[in-house]
């Protein structure tokens, strides 16, 4: 659980200096800023995208995971959450989705989605290998320094579902660590780059008006996962 630790560590300390120390940014700086990081994340997405390998499983896990985060309704239940933390610990204003609810729920899916914190949290559970959430730590620090001193002092609790997430799938990975393969990382991985990828795409203004609601599409990272096991379970 070390691994899954230090990068809820860095996103709480990191957030914390943006907050308090890194602020009154200039707007336009701080527009500029939000805008090359979002054009940052869009690359990254689009190039961990690239290890797919099987099209059709793709595209069925973005339906059959929009379906289920649409019917859960992910989205409405994280802005919930940083409503409710907003209330308890934020400023005391409530009744809007302000900058805590904003900041929580975006740095939770951003931090929580992806290749390097699917990937490096199977590497923490199956080897002991740290390395992978190391060098996430350091791209979610540098981050949330930026977050924390725009969107305010709810970048530092999605370190909560960030270390929730990451040490549930450490532990995982040591219970089911024969049924996992390559090919079934890299699927479930792809599908977590896209959602990284719809994340740069809000942030850089494309979908203006009408922003993607990835929240509501993370069940999809988990499509592939649950489709190659079970076509494994069945030719075996």
């Amino acid at each position: 659980m070390l691994g899954p630790l230090v990068n809820a560590a860095v996103i709480v300390v990191c957030a914390l200096l943006g907050r308090f120390l890194v602020k009154g940014i200039p707007a336009r700086f701080e527009e500029t800023l939000k805008k090359g990081i979002g054009l940052a994340i869009i690359y990254l997405g689009i190039r961990g995208a690239f290890d797919n390998k099987k099209v059709l499983l793709l595209i069925m896990s973005l339906v059959a995971g929009a379906l289920a985060g649409e019917l859960i309704d992910i989205d409405k239940w994280m802005n919930r959450a940083g409503l409710w933390a907003e209330k308890k610990l934020g400023d005391g204003k409530t009744g809007t989705a302000g900058n805590f609810a904003k900041g929580f729920a975006a740095a939770s899916i951003l931090f929580c989605t992806g290749s390097m914190a699917l990937v490096g949290s199977m590497q923490s559970g199956l080897a002991g290998n740290h390395q992978t959430l190391f060098a996430k730590s350091i791209l979610d620090g540098s981050i949330s320094i930026v977050f924390g001193a725009s969107l305010g002092i709810g970048v530092a609790f999605a370190a909560l579902p960030v270390f929730v997430y990451q040490g549930g799938i450490a532990l995982l990975s040591m219970a089911i660590r024969d049924f996992l393969s390559p090919d079934l990382i890299n699927e479930m991985s792809a599908v977590g780059n896209l959602l990284v990828a719809a994340i740069g795409v809000n942030f850089v203004g494309l979908s203006e008006g009408r922003e993607i609601r990835v929240a509501n599409l993370i069940p999809a990272v988990f499509v592939p996962g649950i489709y190659m096991t079970l076509e494994r379970l069945v030719t075996l």
